[in-house]
């Protein structure tokens, strides 16, 4: 009898270690001290599109603050959305719509969730430095040699390129111009190089953006309305986010932030700031702004 128990005490020995181990791979961590939510965040920030980044630090620190683990990862829009859908990324914090990821929702929009729109005041420009000699894209075709015939764009993949290719060239009959895509930081270099040379420039750039308070720089009218619709900027979610987490989901549905006070965190950023750790200067802006920052929590 002894003999044939052995085994099969080791039998359930090895059967409750089976157990407890997948019990120990389902087993998630929480923030603790009274909330539920899952302590470990995953938070995608788009290349380049400094408003997210801003918002995505803020947000990081002051979830961090309150007992979670928030990383941020960068990537191009398309695999953001990609990520989203497929719960490899938790949250991210700059969709702009109805227009520029429009076309992104279409697909991926029943697989990923809706957290809210915290800036209703967003837009897609055509900007130029603010002593060129035009007002309006209708006067661009016409002078396009004072520019040296080229518009300057973002990245390839942007909505704001697309809306430029599909409505704003072929509109106002810019085709004999030269569009460039690259990158928002190529975009801004060369900003930056025409408003030191005092030379004409036209750029592709959006609102908010800090640029508008570190160039001389305007809008050019859009009589045709190419670019006419103000955007809203939205948090989503991946699919199952309100149900890992339900407080920070709570917190994020309500979160808003004008444009003043994001060009304020914006300008302490990337315009006072010329380093990458941008850490303490959020601390330091949190702390100038706690009143604003405690509601964001309450």
């Amino acid at each position: 009898m002894k003999i044939r128990s052995t085994p099969l005490i080791a039998l359930g020995a090895v059967s409750l270690l089976a157990l407890a181990g997948c019990a120990a791979e389902t087993e998630v961590d929480t923030v603790g001290n009274g909330n539920d939510d899952q302590k470990n965040v995953t938070l995608a920030v788009f290349n380049g599109w400094d408003e997210g980044v801003a918002v995505s630090e803020l947000w990081k620190a002051i979830l961090d603050e309150k007992g979670y683990n928030v990383e941020l990862e960068y990537a191009d829009v398309a695999p953001v959305y990609e990520g989203l859908s497929t719960g490899d990324y938790d949250l991210t914090m700059d969709i702009w719509l109805p227009d520029t990821h429009g076309e992104y929702l279409e697909t991926y929009g029943d697989e990923i969730t809706d957290l809210g729109a915290w800036n209703n005041e967003s837009k897609l420009t055509i900007a130029v430095n603010a002593d060129a000699p035009i007002d309006s894209l209708a006067e661009l075709a016409e002078n396009a040699d004072l520019f040296g015939n080229q518009i300057v764009g973002i990245e390839a993949g942007a909505g704001l390129t697309a809306a430029t290719e599909d409505r704003v060239i072929p509109s106002y009959g810019l085709e004999g111009m030269e569009f460039t895509t690259s990158s928002t930081a190529a975009m801004l270099t060369e900003l930056k190089a025409a408003t030191d040379a005092g030379e004409n420039v036209v750029v592709t750039l959006w609102e908010p953006h800090w640029a508008y308070g570190s160039f001389p720089i305007k809008n050019l009218e859009d009589p045709e309305g190419t670019l006419e619709s103000v955007e809203s900027l939205h948090s989503f979610g991946s699919a199952d986010f309100s149900e890992k987490f339900p407080k920070a989901s709570g917190w994020i549905e309500g979160f808003e932030m004008d444009l003043e006070t994001l060009y304020t965190l914006e300008e302490d950023m990337f315009v006072d700031y010329d380093g990458s750790d941008y850490a303490p200067i959020v601390a330091q802006w949190i702390e100038d702004n706690q009143e604003y920052v405690d509601g964001l929590t309450s």
